[in-house]
């Protein structure tokens, strides 16, 4: 399959994402996204130092894509609660019709130890910002729950859409990952919805190491 996009770099990624999908990281080759691109295996390397660097570009620069037009479409919602139903279904929806990026991005990234070792930068971390906002309006209408750390819930919603995506992918994409929208945002509104909780009973403290680490 060639790419009809007239941007050779554009093309690279794009091919590498099927490539990826299709054959795995570890079994990918260079030769093999190529040729998927139309494009001789040396082009490749003018724009790409190796294989695992092609791999993480493909993620940082969807990631900016993504969080993006996530942004935009998240703040026509006035309501904390609209924002991150709208934020859900865009995260399932988007995966749902890119399976080869879900693939990529759920499966093979994680094979790549430099990803791994990397931490929270770049797009993930603009992803993050962006549940964090929808988390902080939610704390300041009083919809969403103060006495809990807002990184705890930031990553607690961001894990949660991880962990639907990757069990889905790893099912074989064999049901609508779409409609889980309605559960997965009830079964977080109303764990993070305001209201008396067992912390706000007992007084319990947040660890404030353990919040600035998550912030």
């Amino acid at each position: 399959m060639r790419s009809k996009t007239p941007d050779k770099r554009l093309r690279i990624l794009d091919s590498a994402v099927r490539v990826f999908a299709r054959e795995g990281f570890f079994k990918a080759k260079v030769s093999q996204i190529a040729e998927d691109a139309g494009l001789a295996p040396g082009t490749v390397y003018l724009y790409f130092k190796n294989k695992e660097d092609l791999l993480i570009s493909v993620f940082e620069e969807r990631m900016e894509e993504i969080v993006s037009r996530f942004r935009a479409a998240v703040m026509e919602h006035h309501d904390p609660k609209s924002r991150l139903e709208c934020l859900v279904r865009m995260h399932l929806s988007g995966f749902q019709s890119d399976p080869d990026l879900a693939a990529c991005f759920q499966v093979e990234l994680r094979q790549s130890s430099r990803f791994m070792r990397r931490g929270v930068k770049g797009g993930l971390q603009q992803y993050l910002g962006l549940i964090r906002e929808i988390v902080e309006s939610g704390r300041r209408e009083g919809v969403f729950r103060k006495e809990v750390s807002a990184g705890l819930v930031t990553h607690l919603i961001f894990g949660a859409l991880d962990e639907v995506v990757s069990t889905w992918v790893m099912s074989g994409m064999k049901y609508n990952l779409v409609s889980l929208t309605g559960q997965l945002v009830d079964l977080l509104t109303n764990g993070i919805g305001s209201g008396v909780s067992v912390i706000a009973k007992q007084g319990l403290e947040v660890d404030r190491e353990a919040d600035r680490a998550l912030s």
